[in-house]
């Protein structure tokens, strides 16, 4: 369910397939959860608990306040409310808490 990936072209490849991530900001760097798309798409109950694992996360930390982002290669960040499974990559930032 979480997958190392490496960037290839711009995509984030596993073994030259794309994969989806989602990027959670916080005190110790970032936590990552990845699936693979094509796996979703046929059904692969791994990929899809992945999914359902990153949408998971995605609605406790907005929950709690982060504003979340989808980034595209070559295009700005696009703020975004919901969760995207087809979005390669959703990071997640924590709100900022003053003091």
């Amino acid at each position: 369910m979480f997958v190392e990936s490496r960037r290839q072209s711009g995509l984030d490849y596993e073994g030259g397939t794309a994969v989806g991530m989602l990027r959670v900001m916080s005190r110790r760097g970032d936590d990552r959860v990845t699936w693979d798309e094509q796996k979703v798409l046929v059904g692969d109950p791994e990929a899809i608990a992945a999914v359902r694992e990153a949408e998971r996360i995605f609605a406790q930390e907005r929950s709690k306040g982060a504003t979340a982002f989808r980034v595209d290669p070559g295009q700005p960040a696009q703020r975004i409310e919901q969760f995207d499974q087809t979005a390669e990559q959703i990071i997640l930032v924590p709100r900022v808490v003053g003091g």
